[in-house]
C-alpha cells in the first residue's frame, strides 16, 4: 500500500509538471524553460522506468517493457516531441498504477479465501495457558481452542463439544459438529464451545501448512499457456525491436522525400505498441484466479498446468470406495427363511456380540438394540469363514458362503450385489443378510454432471465383486466397470486407457488418496476425494477435493474451462489491437497516444477481464 501511495504521488508531481509545460507552450516561452517543464515531469514519472531498464541491461534482459518505452520517450524528447514523450510516459504510468491496483485486489481476494493459518496456540502447561506460535507446539502437547479461534494445529478432542466453521478448508457452510474422539484440522473455525485437545501432527506437516504450501507455490507449476507467453515474449520482443529499427532507418533511404525525422517517429511509435505486457501479467493472473476460485469451492488444484489439464479431460475414472460410496458398511437387504427378518438379525447381532470386524458393527448396528451377552456362550471365530456361538442353548453359524459349505448347510447361491452374511441355526439355513457399501448421495448427480460437461467416458475400478462393481455402475449411471482388481491391476487398467486416448484429450483418476496412491500419480491427472488428513493424498495427487462430495468434480472442470475461456479472451484481445495499432504505427497513422492505448489501456482491460477467473459463486 505504501508503494503504491509513492506511485501516485509521482504520477501527481509529474502531471503538476507536464500541465505547467503545456501551459508554457501556448504562452510561447522560451524553449529552454519549456524544456526545463516538460524535463522534470519526464524525471517524475519516468525517472524508475529508465532506471529499470538500465539495471536489466546490466544484468542481461535487454529487450522488456522499460527497454522499449526508455527508447521511445528519450527518441521523442530528443525529436523535440515533449508532450508526447512525457504524456506517453505519465499515461503509462497511470495505467500501471491501475493494473497495480487491480491486481493487489485479486491477489488479496484469493489470500483471504485461503486465510486460514492460525496466529497461536493455547498449549496447556500445569494449570496456566500459554499463548505460543504453533511452530513450537509439538505433538503430544495439550491445547484449549476457544469459541471463536482458529484450530491451530491437527488434533484430537480429549474435551468439550462444538460446532466447528470448516468453510475455508472444504467450501462447505454448513457447520459440523465435534466432541470427545473427533478429528480436529487445523485451519478450522471454533464456532461455541471451549475444546480441549491432543495435538496430532507438528504444525509442519499439519493440513493448513501443506494446504498452503501448496497455493504459495502453485504458480511455479506453469501452464502449457503461461510457458508459450514467455517463449513468445522471448522472441517478439526482439523481432519488435529489429522492425522498429528497419521502420526508421530503411523507407529515409529508399523513398524519395522521406525524412529521418518522421520515420523514427513512427518506429519509436512502433516500439512503445509492441509491449507485451497485457499478455504477460493477464495470464498468469487468469489461472492465479482460476486457482483462487477453485480453493473457494473447497478445491485445492497444485498448478495452473493441472487446471489447463483439467479443461482437456474427455476420461474419468473412478476408485468405488471411499469415492463414490461412502466406505461404510450398512446392512441393505435380509432374506429370512423359516423366521422373521427381525429374528435373523437378532440371532446374527448375538452372534457377532464380540466381534470388532467392520461387518459385525454393521450388523449391531442394524440391530439397534442392547445386547444381552449373558445369552450368547461359546464363542468361537473361524478365521476366513465366520462366527460359531451357542445363543439361547441354539448353535447358530454366521458367516461366509464356505462356512456354509463348510458345516453341509444347503443356502441361497444367486447374485447377491454386497456381502453376504449366511446364518444356520442347529444345522438349518435361517437366510442370509446382505451387508453394502452405501453410494454418495450425491454420486449420480455428479456422474450426470460430468457428461452434461463433455466427459465422454466414465469407468469405475474396484477391488470389490463383480456383482457388487456392476450394481454400483448401474446405480450411477458409469459406462464401464473393472471389478475384482488388485492394486497393480488398477494401474495396468489405467494404463490401457491412457494407450486408448487422444493425443489431446486427458484422463482423470479419482480415488480416495488412502490405497490409491499408485493410479493417482500415473493418470494425466490424479485427484484425491476427501484427501485433508491423507499425506498420501496430498502427495501424490494433483487436485485435492477437499470434501467427500464426487460433485465438486464437475465443478473444477467447469472452472477450468472458465478460466481457460478467459486466458484466450485475453490473449485474441490483446494480440488483436497490438497487431491492428503496430499496422497503423507503421502507417504513420497512429501516434504515441495511441500507443499508450493499445499498450497500457489493454493490459489494463486484460487484467480487469483476468479478475473474472476469481468469481465462481455461479458454477
Amino acid at each position: 500500500m505504501k508503494g503504491m501511495t509513492k506511485h501516485l504521488l509521482r504520477i501527481a508531481l509529474g502531471a503538476i509538471f507536464f500541465i505547467v509545460g503545456l501551459l508554457l507552450m501556448w504562452q510561447e516561452a522560451g524553449p529552454w524553460i519549456v524544456f526545463a517543464a516538460f524535463f522534470a515531469a519526464y524525471l517524475a514519472v519516468g525517472a524508475d522506468v529508465v532506471r529499470e531498464a538500465i539495471q536489466n541491461i546490466a544484468r542481461g534482459q535487454l529487450f522488456d517493457e522499460n527497454f522499449l518505452m526508455s527508447v521511445a520517450t528519450v527518441g521523442a524528447l530528443i525529436l523535440g516531441e515533449y508532450p508526447e514523450a512525457v504524456g506517453v510516459m505519465l499515461f503509462y504510468q497511470i495505467g500501471e498504477y491501475f493494473q497495480g491496483r487491480a491486481v493487489n485486489k485479486s491477489r488479496h481476494s484469493i489470500t483471504a479465501l485461503m486465510d486460514i493459518r492460525p496466529d497461536y496456540a493455547n498449549v496447556k502447561r500445569g494449570d496456566e495457558l500459554i499463548a505460543l506460535d504453533p511452530d513450537e507446539v509439538r505433538v503430544g502437547d495439550i491445547i484449549v481452542i476457544k469459541p471463536g479461534e482458529k484450530v491451530p494445529l491437527d488434533a484430537k478432542v480429549i474435551a468439550g463439544t462444538s460446532m466447528l466453521d470448516t468453510s475455508a478448508l472444504t467450501g462447505e457452510s454448513v457447520p459440523t459438529e465435534v466432541s470427545g474422539g473427533s478429528a480436529l484440522l487445523s485451519g478450522c473455525i471454533n464456532i461455541n464451545g471451549l475444546l480441549t485437545a491432543e495435538v496430532m501432527r507438528e504444525f509442519a506437516e499439519s493440513t493448513v501448512s501443506k494446504i498452503l504450501d501448496l497455493v504459495e507455490n502453485a504458480a511455479i507449476k506453469k501452464a502449457q499457456t503461461e510457458n508459450f507467453i514467455t517463449k513468445f515474449a522471448r522472441y517478439y520482443t526482439p523481432a519488435v525491436v529489429g522492425l522498429a529499427v528497419l521502420i526508421s532507418v530503411l523507407p529515409p533511404l529508399l523513398i524519395a522525400g522521406a525524412t529521418f525525422s518522421d520515420w523514427i517517429y513512427r518506429g519509436l511509435t512502433f516500439l512503445v505498441i509492441s509491449c507485451p505486457c497485457a499478455l504477460v501479467l493477464s495470464i498468469p493472473l487468469s489461472f492465479f484466479g482460476g486457482i483462487g476460485g477453485a480453493s473457494k469451492k473447497g478445491i485445492l488444484v497444485k498448478g495452473g498446468n493441472y487446471l489447463e489439464a483439467l479443461h482437456h479431460v474427455e476420461t474419468v475414472v473412478f476408485d468405488k470406495t471411499g469415492t463414490l460410496t461412502k466406505g461404510v458398511f450398512k446392512v441393505q437387504q435380509i432374506y429370512p427363511q423359516g423366521m422373521s427378518a427381525e429374528e435373523l438379525l437378532e440371532v446374527a447381532a448375538h452372534a457377532e456380540h464380540y466381534s470388532d470386524h467392520p461387518i459385525s458393527a454393521s450388523l449391531k448396528q442394524a440391530y439397534a438394540k442392547p445386547i444381552d451377552g449373558t445369552r450368547v456362550t461359546d464363542v468361537e471365530e473361524l478365521s476366513g469363514y465366520g462366527i460359531s456361538a451357542v445363543i439361547d442353548g441354539r448353535h447358530v453359524h454366521a458367516g461366509n458362503a464356505k462356512l456354509m459349505d463348510k458345516i453341509n448347510v444347503t443356502y441361497y447361491k444367486g447374485s447377491i450385489a454386497g456381502t453376504a452374511v449366511h446364518v444356520a441355526v442347529d444345522g438349518a439355513y435361517a437366510g442370509c443378510i446382505v451387508i453394502a457399501d452405501e453410494e454418495k448421495s450425491d454420486a449420480a448427480e455428479a456422474i450426470r454432471m460430468l457428461k452434461n460437461a463433455g466427459v465422454k467416458h466414465t469407468v469405475m475400478l474396484t477391488g470389490d465383486t463383480r456383482s457388487v462393481g456392476e450394481k454400483v455402475a448401474k446405480d450411477l449411471g458409469i459406462d464401464t466397470v473393472f471389478a475384482e482388481l488388485l492394486p497393480a491391476d488398477k494401474v495396468r487398467k489405467l494404463e490401457e486407457l491412457l494407450d486408448a486416448s487422444s493425443a489431446k484429450s486427458k484422463v482423470a483418476f479419482v480415488g480416495d488418496g488412502i490405497n490409491d496412491a499408485p493410479v493417482l500419480a500415473r493418470a494425466d491427472i490424479g485427484i484425491a476425494m476427501g484427501g485433508l488428513g491423507s499425506d498420501a493424498a496430498i502427495e501424490a495427487a494433483d487436485i485435492v477435493i477437499m470434501t467427500d462430495e464426487p460433485s465438486k468434480l464437475p465443478t473444477a472442470i467447469r472452472i477450468a474451462r472458465r478460466t481457460l475461456t478467459i486466458v484466450k479472451q485475453n490473449i485474441c484481445f490483446s494480440l488483436a489491437v497490438k497487431f491492428a495499432v503496430l499496422i497503423l504505427a507503421a502507417m504513420g497513422i497512429a501516434t504515441m497516444w495511441a500507443g499508450v492505448l493499445a499498450d497500457v489501456g489493454v493490459a489494463l482491460v486484460a487484467v480487469l477481464n483476468a479478475g473474472r477467473a476469481l468469481n465462481v459463486d455461479k458454477l
